[in-house]
């Protein structure tokens, strides 16, 4: 006999018992589903997500989003249970660059101060001298020195803030699927459609899409800009998730994708039924290692105190 079915509003009232009953935070990227952005007590990019998770009275942390958001938050809330709904929720940019290659490229490059990317793993972090989010990214590099800078992982994020600091930067080859789906092309022929819109795209796009847009911004900063902009149409370019965000917070403004393609299959693993279970079960539980933990925290503080 089938399992009984059981719809959204099952999933919803239990996770609403279940939040209470662990004194839990629920934390969704804006790149998740609706329905998960829907549930969640606060919504944002991911090191903003987890400074602010780290400020509430909670004893469980639900991350909706990868694994690499969710050791952030373990990272930076080592008093707290954090929990990923999602096991296999990855980012393919985070499995791209190991720590033992980040050792190796510094050996390589001895004297040259090394800038870690958020989206990289909690082991990464540890071998690096400070780390950036794309929204700081330009304010982190532009305060180093002469030396010369590695940047892990993103090398399009690289290029773009080589770009506008003019500093001497030596990129990992890494970059976001999701995001290097994005093309010149692509931008041009929503510009062509909706010639009113201004244009915004991540700054971990590619450089030749980046020259096309009116702003390069975070997900956060997008959030931001389009709520305080005069204009009433914008073409996004960033992972598709943002947009029903954008929509539900700007009612009166409209929203087009940059390309209907930019879904990051990872970000939409974690469910309702996921989210449930995860706080029936308190699994699964993201655990960093002192050794690890510590300096990663480090690498976070020094670019805390220069943003």
């Amino acid at each position: 006999m089938p399992e009984e079915f059981k719809d959204d509003a099952y999933y919803i009232e239990k996770i609403n018992q279940l939040r209470k009953e662990r004194n839990a935070v629920i934390l969704a990227h804006n790149y998740q589903r609706p329905e998960i952005q829907d549930i969640a007590d606060l919504a944002g990019d991911s090191l903003d997500l987890s400074r602010r998770a780290a400020k509430t009275d909670a004893d469980v942390v639900v991350f909706c989003g990868v694994r690499f958001m969710a050791e952030t938050a373990a990272i930076v809330s080592p008093q707290k249970k954090v929990l990923l709904p999602a096991k296999e929720a990855d980012c393919p940019m985070v499995r791209a660059v190991s720590r033992q290659a980040v050792i190796e490229m510094k050996r390589q490059h001895p004297g040259a101060t090394t800038v870690c990317y958020v989206n990289t793993s909690a082991e990464v972090k540890a071998e690096a001298d400070i780390c950036c989010t794309s929204a700081n990214v330009v304010k982190v590099v532009a305060s180093l020195g002469d030396e010369e800078i590695l940047f892990i992982p993103d090398k399009h994020l690289g290029a773009y803030a080589a770009h506008k600091t003019g500093k001497n930067i030596c990129s990992w080859d890494g970059f976001c699927p999701t995001h290097f789906l994005l093309s010149p092309e692509d931008v041009k022929h929503q510009m062509e459609k909706y010639p009113e819109a201004e244009v915004l795209v991540h700054p971990e796009c590619r450089f030749e899409v980046i020259e096309l847009a009116h702003q390069a911004l975070s997900t956060n900063g997008m959030v931001t800009y389009v709520k305080e902009s005069s204009a009433k149409e914008f073409i996004i370019g960033t992972e598709n998730g943002l947009i029903y965000r954008l929509a539900k917070e700007n009612p009166d403004k409209k929203f087009y994708p940059a390309s209907e393609s930019m879904i990051c299959p990872n970000m939409k693993l974690t469910t309702l039924e996921r989210v449930a279970h995860s706080l029936e079960t308190m699994e699964y539980e993201i655990v960093i290692p002192d050794e690890v933990r510590q300096p990663a925290q480090e690498a976070l503080n020094r670019m805390l105190a220069v943003t």
